[in-house]
């Protein structure tokens, strides 16, 4: 970070675009805010009410693409209902994409070319080879299929050269596939769904999942009975969401460099 600020004259700039008063979004924002800090990055949020119209919300954005000294735009979800989120993507730069969630930025990922990839699933790749596994040869099991963590996993893993199973809320008895799992990653948002007799002794489990149960989050996996199963696995919470964070700040010197370091230059 230091010497690209000292080679450009600035630091990289990551903005946040926020909508509404949900609690768990401003408290993720202003977690990434102070993780930018740390590492020297500028950050700013905008903080827009409930009812901003999608017209306004999506000038901003507009406004944002054209700032030179904004290198990473992050629209933070859910959004209002009155934003769809497909329309905050297609307009959103997609070298300014650093959640990877614009049509260019998934078309790259799906064709294995370079491009910003969602950081929550470029934690899970980073938690899987902290574990010291590598995903090549090895059976991965993904349990959900979001745009946003399930299918970008996948593709991940793909890529990294592991044998890919998609798994998702509908699959007929799930644990035929998630037990012949080396690596299970779930994310279907469905509290303690993977109990310790769907997992293989010593694979690699990664809870994505998140759902609020009586005031407390809860994960996909049974943490306390599979931990007793598997070889390594992440928490919930604490484990995939540092790990997201860590990304995202990944992701806007990523794009930093693309927009100030062009290949060739």
């Amino acid at each position: 970070m230091r010497d690209f600020t000292e080679r450009h004259g600035q630091a990289p700039c990551l903005v946040a675009v926020l909508a509404g008063d949900d609690p768990a979004s401003h408290a993720y924002v202003a977690s990434k805010a102070k993780a930018a800090g740390r590492v020297g990055m500028r950050s700013e949020t905008f903080e827009l009410p409930a009812d901003v119209p999608a017209a306004e919300y999506l000038a901003l954005i507009e406004t944002l693409n054209a700032r030179a000294d904004v290198h990473g735009i992050l629209p933070q979800l859910p959004l209002p209902p009155q934003i769809v989120a497909e329309a905050v993507f297609e307009r959103l730069n997609p070298e300014k994409d650093v959640d990877g969630l614009t049509p260019v930025n998934a078309g790259r990922l799906s064709l294995g070319r370079p491009g910003l990839v969602p950081c929550t699933p470029l934690g899970v790749l980073a938690l899987i080879d902290s574990a010291g596994v590598s995903p090549a040869g090895r059976d991965a099991v993904v349990v959900g299929r979001s745009n946003i963590v399930g299918k970008p996993v996948a593709l991940l893993l793909l890529a990294a050269h592991a044998t890919v199973t998609i798994c998702h809320s509908r699959t007929v008895d799930l644990a035929a596939h998630t037990r012949g799992a080396d690596i299970l990653v779930a994310a279907v948002g469905r509290p303690h769904l993977i109990r310790a007799e769907m997992v293989k002794p010593g694979a690699v489990v990664i809870d994505v999942g998140l759902t609020r149960v009586d005031g407390k989050i809860a994960g996909d996996v049974d943490f306390d009975a599979v931990r007793e199963v598997a070889g390594a696995i992440t928490p919930m919470p604490g484990g995939t969401g540092p790990m997201t964070i860590a990304m995202v700040l990944e992701n806007t010197l990523a794009a930093a460099r693309r927009q100030l370091e062009p290949a060739g230059a």
